[in-house]
Formats: structure tokens, C-alpha cells, sequence
């Protein structure tokens, strides 16, 4: 079998020049990618029709050659499988009916996996088509982040609502989170056995909450989801991306159990390499910079390669790419990291 680079970085060895992917690399950045999203009709129709879903996920594989293909779908899927409804606008983002304190007691995960049958299928016909090489990652959001939109029924800019509903109901937002977390670990297991080589959980919002509720609401019920997935696959890399989360980066491998740690941009290079020393380290370009290009995105490439090149590093950006980031910057961008040396 072909090596899988990003798998094996994720496991501990280091890899020069390092394998690169790209959060959201599958996504309206490309062209081929807004024809497909046309063709599909709605957002979640895209994501609940594998063939749409597998078509996607490879196209930035084909254009680009990235040495890891991420599943195509969305973190609200988990909400969505439990009955609770979504939608999403066109330039505004997912919509929900926010859920109340009573409402958490009565959900339940009956038919949960039935709900995302085609994400499975999706994950088996990706595996199926992408070259040998190309490591597949699955992924979930963290309990805290899919809580905030359920909560606050679409994204805000500091997550308010869910701060206050938790401060105001915090039996009610733990329970929540573990039943998340219950039913994501589950959810990340059968992308596994469907084909998915490791996985990703994204705390997009771990970085809004002081250092209590950070503990409570994003360590613990990553752990939670951690045990839960390792039940099932004890030996699969997870990647933990809590964005945001500054000086807590430090204790959240140990407190959680992800293999690897996904970097936000504003994580100081000092502070990657003694969270590198622990093991793998994913990220962390400032997605702006691909934007700009030329002298940017070239001292950005290079600073991350100089500072984490030699450990164990899968090269990425710090958070995903934004659509208006031009294709050639992207191939400039691989033509550095593939053609860097020691």
C-alpha cells in the first residue's frame, strides 16, 4: 500500500517537506465546486447525496493533489440526525429553532445513524475513488461548538446566548454536551469503519469561554466524545482543533486524548514547538495571508516550515480557506511547502 504522509505524521513521525491539506478545501473558493453546489439544490441536499458529497471532496484532490481529503459535510448534520431542523441561508449561514432547557430531556438518538446513512455511504465511495496515497479524514464539530448554534439557532459573533443559556442552565447545557458527545464519538466510529483513515473534531468557538466554563464545556465533552470513539477504534488519530483557545492549547492533548493538535493562527511559533515536543502538530498559515500572496503568503510559508519543520508537522492554514483566495495562490502556496528543504 502507498504510504499515507499525513497519516503518519499524525501518528507521530516527521515527515520533510511536510504533507499538506486544507481546512474547507472543498468549497466555493473553487469553481467546479460552486457548478456542483448549483446542481444539488439546497446546501444539505449536497451533503446528504454521496455522489454530490464524493464529488466535491475529491475535486480539490484532483486540482491540487493534497496529501489528505476531508469528508464533505457539514457539523450540524448531528442536530439535523436528531430531529432538530435546519436550514441554510444564502450569505447568512445554517438557521435553526433554538432549543430550550426543557426540550434538551427529550431528544434522543433514535434513528441518529440512520439519519446520516448517506454521509457513510459518501465516506465509503471517497475511500473508493481517491488515490491510494490521500489519507481521508472524518470529522465532527465539538459538543460545545454544534451546542452554540442549537442554542442561539445561528452563529454569533461571541456565542452569547449559549454563554448565558449555560451560566443560567448548567445542568441543562451538560447534559446536552454529553449526549453530543455520546453520539459524535459513535458518529466519528462509523466514518471510520466506512473507510476514514483518522479524524477531526472542530471546536470553532472554544476560544469565547473563560477558564471554568472552558474545562467544563470544551475539554470535557471532547474527552467524553474522545472514550466514546476509542471504544471503537482504539489506534485511529483524532485531531483536536480548538481554535482559539491560547495558553489552554497547552493541557488540552493531555485533558482530552486527541492524538494531534490542530493550530490556529495567533498560536505563537514558542508555544508550537513545546506543544510539538507532545506529539503532532497541524496548521497554522493565516488564512489572509494565502489571500494576499506574494511576499505574505511566502514568509508565512516559510516561518511555519522553519519553526515546526522538524517534528512532526501536517501543513495547513489556521483556520479554513476563505472563498475569495485566488487558485494560484493555493498552487503557489503547495509549490513552496513540496519544494522546501532542510
Amino acid at each position: 500500500m502507498a504510504e499515507r504522509n499525513v497519516l503518519r505524521v499524525l501518528k507521530g513521525e516527521t515527515v520533510f517537506p511536510p504533507p499538506v491539506w486544507m481546512m474547507r478545501q472543498a468549497g466555493r473558493y473553487l469553481p467546479e465546486y460552486r457548478e456542483t453546489r448549483s446542481k444539488a439544490g439546497s446546501f444539505l441536499d449536497l451533503c446528504y447525496n454521496p455522489e454530490l458529497a464524493c464529488e466535491v471532496t475529491l475535486q480539490p484532490i484532483r486540482r491540487f493533489g493534497f496529501d489528505a481529503s476531508i469528508l464533505f459535510s457539514d457539523i450540524l448534520v448531528v442536530p439535523h440526525a436528531l430531529g432538530r431542523d435546519l436550514r441554510f441561508e444564502e450569505g447568512v449561514g445554517p438557521r435553526m429553532t433554538p432549543i430550550t432547557a426543557s426540550e434538551i430531556a427529550g431528544l434522543n438518538g433514535d434513528g441518529f445513524h440512520v439519519n446520516l446513512s448517506p454521509v457513510y455511504e459518501a465516506v465509503k465511495k471517497i475511500r473508493a475513488e481517491l488515490p491510494e496515497e490521500t489519507t481521508l479524514l472524518g470529522f465532527c464539530g465539538a459538543p460545545w461548538t454544534v451546542a452554540t448554534y442549537m442554542i442561539a439557532g445561528r452563529g454569533t459573533p461571541d456565542q452569547a446566548p449559549t454563554r448565558l443559556f449555560g451560566y443560567r442552565n448548567p445542568e441543562a447545557l451538560d447534559e446536552l454536551l454529553d449526549m453530543l458527545a455520546d453520539l459524535s464519538g459513535d458518529y466519528l466510529a462509523r466514518q471510520v469503519d466506512a473507510g476514514a483513515d483518522a479524524v477531526q473534531i472542530f471546536d470553532s468557538w472554544s476560544g469565547v469561554l473563560d477558564e471554568a466554563a472552558f474545562q467544563r464545556w470544551c475539554v470535557k465533552p471532547v474527552a467524553r466524545l474522545v472514550r466514546r470513539f476509542r471504544e471503537h477504534h482504539s489506534d485511529v488519530p483524532v485531531i483536536g482543533f480548538p481554535r482559539g483557545a491560547g495558553l489552554a492549547y497547552d493541557t488540552y492533548r493531555q485533558l482530552t486524548g486527541v492524538t494531534a493538535l490542530g493550530l490556529d493562527w495567533t498560536v505563537p511559533f514558542e508555544q508550537a514547538k513545546r506543544l510539538q515536543a507532545s506529539g503532532a502538530v497541524q496548521g497554522n498559515l493565516d488564512p489572509l495571508r494565502l489571500v494576499a500572496g506574494g511576499e505574505a503568503l511566502e514568509e508565512g510559508v516559510r516561518a511555519v516550515l522553519d519553526a515546526l519543520g522538524d517534528g512532526p508537522l501536517v501543513f495547513n492554514l489556521g483556520h479554513g480557506i476563505t472563498p475569495e483566495a485566488p487558485l494560484e495562490h493555493v498552487d503557489r502556496m503547495i509549490g513552496l511547502v513540496r519544494g522546501s528543504q532542510r
